[in-house]
C-alpha cells in the first residue's frame, strides 16, 4: 500500500518532477500552496506524512505545524526550509517536527527523508531479524564454549542486548528463540558455577570479581580521583532493567558500564553485607558474631549494620573515608526526602552511600498483589513498570541534582532476580530460611538434579549455626516449597520473581561509573 503524503508550498507548482519522482517511488502525494489548505486536507483525510515549507506567504510554516498538531497530534512533520539558522531549528524541533531538510533538496533526500520516517522501524526490524538469525548458530556456539567469567559475562551481556533490541521490534517469534537460547545458556551457566564456585571463594585465581571484592577493587579507587563519590546499590536490580532505564542517565552523565557478580545465596542478607564489609558471610560471622545476629526466620535483621560494616572496611583499607562517610537506607518516600534535601549539604563528605530497597519490594510485593500481576504479568512488563518508577522517583531526581556537581556517582545493586515457574520440593525443619528460592537450615532434603545443597556451609564461606545445617540454592527457575500444602504454595510463587539461586540473572549485575557532562 502506497504512503499518502501531504507536501505544502507556496511554490508547489514549480515542485511537479519532485512530485512525479515521489509517485515513481510508491507514494501518493497531494500538493498544496498554503498552510490553510494544508490544515482543511488534513481535517478530510489522514495522511501519513507531511512536507511543510517553512517560508510561505500568510501562514508561516511554524504556524501552519502548530495548526495541523491541533488537527492530528501525531501526524510526522518533515520541514523544508532556506534557512539554516540554529534558532529557527530550535523553535520547530520545539514545535515537535521530526526531520529537518534545508534547500535546495533533491527528490532523493526527500524519498530518504520518508523512509526514515516512515519505514525505519520495518527496515530495522528486517535487518534485526536477518542478523539474530544469521548469529543464531555463533550464539549456540558460545553457549556451548564457554568456560571462563568473562566469556560468560560477555555472553550474558550480548544475550541482554538481543532482547531489549528483539522487544523493542516486537518480533515475538524471535523473543520466543531468544528465550529457550536464555534457558540453555543457565543450564550450562549452572553446571559452571557447581564446578567452579567453592574454588572461587577460597581464592582461585580464575574467580570472576565477587560482591566482597567490589569495593576495594572498583569503588574505593574512584575516591582517590574525585572529591566525593556516591555509591547508589539499587536493590534486586538486573542487568536488563538497568539497560531499560540507563537512556535517562546518558543526557546528564558519560557512563562507564562493567559488570559483577553476586555471591551465593544471590540474596540481599549474603550479597549486600559482602558489599559493604568486603568479607563473605562466613567472615562476618565470625568478627562480628552481634551484627551477623537474627534466627534462620529473621533474616532482615542481618542487614541492620551495613553502615558500621562499611565504616570498619574503610578503617581496614586505611582509607579518608573512614572519618567522612554517610550512609542511608531508603525504603520509604519518608527516607527518600530525607536523602533528598540532605544532597546540597553533603559537599565536604569524601563517600556517600545509598540503598534503595524499592524495587526489591516491588518483586516480593508481586506476588501478593493481584493489582501488580496486573501491571506487571512478565519479565518486559516488571521493565517497564521499573523503568516508570525510576523516571518518577526521588532517586532520578537526586542522580539529576548530582549531575550538577564535581562528584562521581557509582550506580550498582547487590543482586539481580529470576522469573520462576516450577516448584520443587524440600524436607526441612521449622527452623529453616523462609525464602523460596534458596534456604538455610538442618538436614534439608532436596533433588540435587534441581537444588545446588552446600552440605559443608564453610567450604563456600558460608556461616553455620550447627553441625548439620546445610544450605540449599535452588537453579534455573525453580522455587523451594514444602510438601505440605504444596499445591496452595505452588500457586503462590509461581510467575513470581525471586532472587538467591544460580541464573545468569540473579548473580551477573551491572556495576556503572556516572562522570556528570
Amino acid at each position: 500500500m502506497a504512503f499518502k503524503i501531504l507536501w505544502v508550498d507556496d511554490q508547489i507548482e514549480e515542485l511537479k518532477s519532485h512530485l512525479v519522482y515521489l509517485s515513481g517511488k510508491g507514494y501518493d502525494v497531494d500538493g498544496v500552496s498554503n498552510g490553510q489548505d494544508a490544515v482543511e486536507k488534513l481535517r478530510m483525510q489522514p495522511y501519513d506524512a507531511i512536507l511543510l515549507d517553512e517560508m510561505m506567504p500568510g501562514m508561516s510554516g511554524l504556524e501552519t505545524l502548530a495548526e495541523l498538531k491541533k488537527v492530528r497530534e501525531s501526524v510526522p512533520v518533515i520541514m523544508i526550509t532556506k534557512s539554516e539558522e540554529e534558532d529557527l531549528m530550535n523553535r520547530a524541533i520545539g514545535k515537535r517536527i521530526d526531520d529537518y531538510l534545508v534547500k535546495p533538496v533533491s527528490p532523493l533526500q526527500i524519498v530518504s527523508a520518508l523512509k526514515r520516517l516512515l519505514e525505519g522501524r520495518r527496515i530495522r526490524g528486517e535487518q534485526l531479524s536477518r542478523d539474530f538469525t544469521q548469529g543464531f548458530m555463533g550464539l549456540q556456539d558460545r553457549i556451548g564454549r564457554a568456560d571462563t567469567p568473562d566469556e560468560w559475562t560477555n555472553l550474558y551481556n550480548d544475550l541482554v542486548q538481543w532482547e531489549l533490541d528483539l522487544f523493542a521490534d516486537g518480533d515475538h517469534g524471535l523473543l520466543a528463540t531468544h528465550q529457550e537460547m536464555l534457558a540453555e545458556a543457565n543450564r550450562n551457566f549452572i553446571r559452571f558455577v557447581r564446578d567452579k564456585y567453592a574454588g572461587w571463594v577460597n581464592g582461585s585465581d580464575d574467580s570472576p570479581l565477587l560482591s566482597p571484592d567490589l569495593f576495594k577493587t572498583w569503588v574505593a579507587p574512584e575516591l582517590d580521583n574525585a572529591p566525593q563519590v556516591v555509591w547508589i546499590v539499587i536493590d534486586c536490580m538486573r542487568l536488563d532493567q538497568f539497560r531499560f532505564v540507563e537512556s535517562l542517565l546518558e543526557p546528564y552523565y558519560h557512563l562507564e558500564r562493567k559488570h559483577y557478580w553476586s555471591i551465593l545465596p544471590s540474596a540481599t542478607p549474603f550479597a549486600r553485607n559482602a558489599l559493604f564489609s568486603g568479607l563473605y558471610p562466613r567472615e562476618i560471622a565470625s568478627r562480628y558474631p552481634d551484627w551477623w545476629r537474627g534466627s534462620s526466620r529473621q533474616q532482615h535483621s542481618k542487614n541492620a549494620h551495613e553502615a558500621e560494616l562499611l565504616g570498619e572496611q574503610l578503617k581496614r583499607m586505611g582509607s579518608s573515608a573512614a572519618e567522612s562517610y554517610r550512609y542511608f537506607k531508603v525504603f520509604d518516600a519518608r527516607d527518600t526526602d530525607d536523602l533528598s534535601k540532605q544532597v546540597g549539604s553533603l559537599d565536604g563528605v569524601k563517600l556517600v552511600a545509598a540503598v534503595y530497597n524499592f524495587l526489591d519490594i516491588m518483586a516480593h510485593g508481586r506476588s501478593q498483589s493481584t493489582i501488580l500481576k496486573e501491571l506487571a504479568p512478565d519479565v518486559p512488563a516488571f521493565r517497564s513498570l521499573m523503568r516508570s518508577w525510576f523516571e518518577h522517583s526521588t532517586l532520578y531526581d537526586v542522580l539529576k541534582t548530582l549531575a550538577r556537581r564535581d562528584c562521581t556517582v557509582i550506580l550498582t545493586t547487590d543482586h539481580g532476580s529470576v522469573y520462576c515457574n516450577r516448584a520443587t520440593t524440600v524436607r526441612a525443619n521449622r527452623e529453616t530460611s523462609t525464602n523460596v528460592r534458596y534456604k538455610y537450615g538442618d538436614n534439608l532434603g532436596v533433588d540435587e538434579k534441581q537444588v545446588f545443597l552446600m552440605k559443608d556451609p564453610e567450604d563456600y564461606m558460608l556461616p553455620r549455626q550447627s553441625a548439620i545445617e546445610n544450605y540449599a540454592i535452588t537453579t534455573e527457575d525453580y522455587y523451594l516449597v514444602y510438601p505440605t500444602n504444596f499445591h496452595e504454595y505452588e500457586r503462590l510463587y509461581r510467575d513470581s520473581f525471586q532472587h538467591g539461586g544460580i541464573s545468569l540473572e540473579e548473580m551477573i549485575v551491572p556495576f556503572v561509573v556516572m562522570r556528570p557532562r
